[in-house]
């Protein structure tokens, strides 16, 4: 029975914490539709061949908190017109070797 519980209390909260993971920030990311990925707001300090530091806040999602950093960028990451000092929205995706890298950079608008 307890376990029933549980589960009737995870099926109806599922639908609300679907709806607040959704990105509100207006950016338009629906190039990326149907990709997995994690969102997050940074700045881009620098880029130099495949490595970003990026400053983000807290990312959630993956129990990140907030920190400047290095992360590789994907064969093929969207980075076009974004340059050091940009904010940006960043898609992290998670690799095979279990690390996040940059998937994508979009310059906030």
């Amino acid at each position: 029975m307890r376990k029933f519980l549980l589960s009737l209390a995870f099926a109806a909260t599922a639908p609300a914490l679907a709806l607040a993971s959704e990105d509100h920030t207006g950016h338009d990311m629906s190039s990326h539709e149907g990709m997995a990925g994690i969102h997050a707001e940074a700045t881009v300090n620098s880029i130099d061949g495949d490595k970003a530091n990026v400053t983000h806040g807290p990312i959630a999602e993956i129990g990140w908190p907030a920190m400047t950093m290095d992360l590789t960028l994907l064969e093929g990451a969207e980075t076009d017109g974004v340059e050091a000092g940009d904010d940006v929205m960043m898609m992290l995706e998670k690799g095979d070797d279990g690390m996040y890298a940059i998937r994508a950079l979009m310059p906030k608008e």
